[in-house]
């Protein structure tokens, strides 16, 4: 299955069967780079080089796992690592793992020589439906999400599920949660499907992957620098990425978790500032408190998070922006948030303090 883009030939299909081999052929006479993670370095690259003989001489990077090693110094690391293997803008790197390794591996391809040829080869659900797609590549800044980045597509995004197989569960609810935010912000008929697969229906799994990262590939179609439309896939995000930049100086949570946290604060600051049905919210929340218990925080925490939102990326002058809920399917974008409202929010997110 090819999902429509115009800035990467997207496939839905076992790696074999799809036009990776064609692409490998074109490269024949360059070198490849393969960019691991750990955890994709012993469950998924051996498949790789063993299956696609063109790999057998490919160098592969190993990257530390995860978020708290996106970080501009592991760039550098690898940056000069491809400089001693001596790496031209006609090579080809191959980013093999979920977001932090598209996001990084793009990133690192993106500035060297001022852009390397690139694909995804996402391994996640998360990287699958939203991280690998967009062409949004970055690293985090002092604890802050994706501080630095470019904006630069990959050629090519090869969707294998075959690679879900070696994922731990935990590694499905990250992903779950990017689908219930694409879900949430374009319908009722998508957000049923996605109740439907939480319900057991796991049959659904592949269907709802390939929906997903359907919808992001439209948004981003019509708004590929996120000047407008695009913002709408930062829901859940504003308060979600202040959440996850917060624990990871602490004990890390990881991006999908947070996502679902954001989601659930928001819409409560929603129906607080009369956009979000109450009978609505309550339906969404308890599907998504069922998913993830919200973490212990105290009033040293709530500053934490208030400080580290109004530092987001997304803000504009001194206001928090957020995207709000007014329905399902109905996202409002560039909504201000005060801190109060925040506080609000966190303080009912753990019943009282």
């Amino acid at each position: 299955m090819i999902i429509p883009f115009s800035f990467s030939r997207i496939e839905v299909n076992s790696l074999a069967e799809s036009a990776f081999p064609e692409l490998l052929a074109q490269f024949s006479e360059h070198k490849k780079v393969i960019v691991v993670d750990e955890n994709t370095h012993d469950f998924c690259l051996e498949y790789l080089i063993t299956t696609f003989s063109e790999l057998k001489d490919a160098e592969v990077i190993l990257l530390p796992a995860g978020e708290e090693n996106k970080v501009m110094e592991v760039c550098y690391q690898v940056w000069q690592a491809l400089t001693e293997y001596g790496i031209t803008r006609h090579d080809l790197v191959i980013n093999l793992g979920g977001g932090v390794v598209t996001d990084t591996g793009g990133f690192i391809a993106s500035i060297y020589k001022r852009g390397l040829n690139f694909v995804h080869l996402p391994t996640t659900v998360l990287a699958m439906v939203d991280a690998a797609i967009g062409g949004k590549n970055g690293v985090d800044m002092d604890g802050l999400k994706n501080q630095l980045g470019v904006f630069r597509h990959p050629s090519h995004i090869f969707i294998d599920l075959g690679f879900l197989e070696t994922l731990p569960r935990e590694e499905f609810v990250n992903g779950l949660a990017e689908m219930l935010k694409h879900a949430l912000i374009t319908g009722t008929s998508e957000w049923q499907k996605m109740l439907e697969l939480l319900a057991g229906k796991e049959e659904l799994l592949s269907s709802c992957i390939a929906s997903s990262a359907a919808i992001k590939c439209r948004v981003v179609e019509q708004d590929p620098e996120e000047k407008g439309l695009r913002k709408i896939l930062n829901y859940g995000h504003t308060l979600g990425h202040a959440l996850e930049s917060h624990f990871l100086m602490n004990v890390p949570i990881s991006h999908g978790i947070a996502v679902i946290h954001g989601m659930r604060l928001e819409n409560y600051i929603a129906v607080q500032k009369g956009f979000l049905p109450q009978e609505m919210f309550i339906e969404i929340d308890q599907v998504l408190s069922q998913i993830v218990a919200f973490p212990p925080i105290d009033e040293f925490d709530i500053s934490q998070i208030i400080s580290i939102a109004k530092n987001d990326k997304k803000n504009t002058s001194s206001a928090i922006r957020c995207v709000l809920l007014k329905s399902i399917g109905e996202p409002l974008i560039d909504v201000s948030i005060s801190e109060d409202e925040i506080r609000a929010a966190l303080v009912w997110s753990q019943g009282s303090l």
